[in-house]
Formats: C-alpha cells, structure tokens, sequence
C-alpha cells in the first residue's frame, strides 16, 4: 500500500467504532483524519485539552485564524454551540471520565495494552501533553497507527520505549487488522484486510497474537 493508502485504511476502519453523540479526543497526525470518514448521521464533539470542545473541520488553505488552534497547533474550526474554556477545566472533562473514546498514534504498544508514543531517548521532545491523562481518563482508547515503522515491529511483547501509560490500550487498528486488547487473553486480531495474510500479519508483529475463531474481512 502507498502512505496516503495506509493512512486512509487506518482512519476510516477507526472512525466506524465513533457513535453519534461521543465525546472524542483526537492526537496529532494521523488520529486527526478520523472524522473526515464518519458515517452519514453520525455526530461527534471533538474535544480538545486546550480548552475546547466542539472543534469543527480544518479550515481552508488561507482561512486559517491563530486565535484557533488544537492542542498541537493545528488550525482548527469551531462547530455552532462550541465551548471554549481553560485547560484546567478542559483536564477536569478528561480526569472526571467524560471523554468517550480518545484516538491516539504509538511508537510501540504490547501484550498488555501498554503504550509508548511520546518519547524516543536521544531525541528531543517538548513532554508527554495530555497523553497520560487522556488514557487514564477516556473510556475507551484506540490506536491508529501503521503496523510497522521502517520495517521494524511496533506492537511489541512488551515496550522498550518510556511508557505514556500502563494497560490502557482497548484496540489498535493498522492497515493490516485490528486488534483488541482483551484483559487475562492478550492481542486478539479480529479482523484482517484482505491484502494481507495471517502469516504476514505475524511476520510484522514481535507480540504474540491470537486469531479469533470468527475472524472477519476489515470493515471499511
């Protein structure tokens, strides 16, 4: 698959698991094309750590306003009845479980749900954001993310990376499957894109991975 192929696979199968009405909480990059695919019908409030809830679609090349930015300097919109407010009550809606789903990228998950993707030793970075809060405190958390990084594994039997937080992973969706994180089971693959293979899928993931007996074709 081409980049802009994967990137698409990854955010339309994530964005079927969105019902009308969630509260959502989008990370940087890859997460923020989700609700370009949402079903027809389907209404979600985007909410962001840095005081918003209600972020409408990126505005168009020239329309951009500094004022309207997410929490990773993105350009945004704000959807009618948008609220704005600081981000101490922004964390308040995140550590008080109000938040539905969060859509976050990885640099490495494992068997137990364990999540790094905010830090590579040796390289700079500006801090971990409101990833720790946004997966302790979200009720359902999935992954978007490619199965693979420059040919190396990144689901991972345990991470070797500094964890963002521990067992709260629920599911990761790649180009190649998706996989739920199921407590006292492990990484169980319950759906496989029909361009790849179990064996492929095995090939590219260092964790161990359990196949559901009622495994089916990826949704798209």
């Amino acid at each position: 698959m081409e980049k802009n192929q994967i990137r698409e696979v990854i955010a339309r199968r994530v964005a079927l698991e969105l019902k009308d009405g969630d509260v959502v909480n989008l990370g940087i990059g890859l997460p923020t094309m989700v609700p370009a695919y949402l079903e027809p019908g389907v209404q979600v409030m985007l909410q962001s750590e840095n005081g918003m809830i209600g972020m409408g679609p990126a505005p168009k090349e020239g329309e951009e306003d500094d004022n309207w930015v997410n929490a990773g300097g993105g350009a945004i919109t704000a959807n009618e009845r948008a609220a704005t407010f600081d981000s101490a009550q922004s964390f308040a809606i995140i550590r008080g479980g109000h938040v539905d789903v969060s859509v976050l990228g990885a640099l490495q998950v494992d068997e137990k749900g364990d999540l790094a993707n905010w830090l590579i030793p040796g390289k700079m970075a500006p801090g971990m954001g409101g990833a720790m809060d946004l997966l302790m405190g979200t009720r359902k958390v999935i992954l978007a993310m490619e199965h693979t990084a420059k040919g190396n594994p990144k689901i991972m039997k345990e991470c070797s990376l500094p964890l963002t937080a521990a067992g709260q992973v629920n599911m990761i969706v790649t180009e190649m499957c998706v996989i739920e994180v199921r407590k006292g089971e492990g990484l169980v693959v319950t759906e496989l894109h029909p361009e790849f293979t179990r064996e492929d899928v095995i090939a590219a993931t260092e964790a161990n991975l359990i196949f559901a007996p009622d495994l089916k074709p990826m949704r798209q």
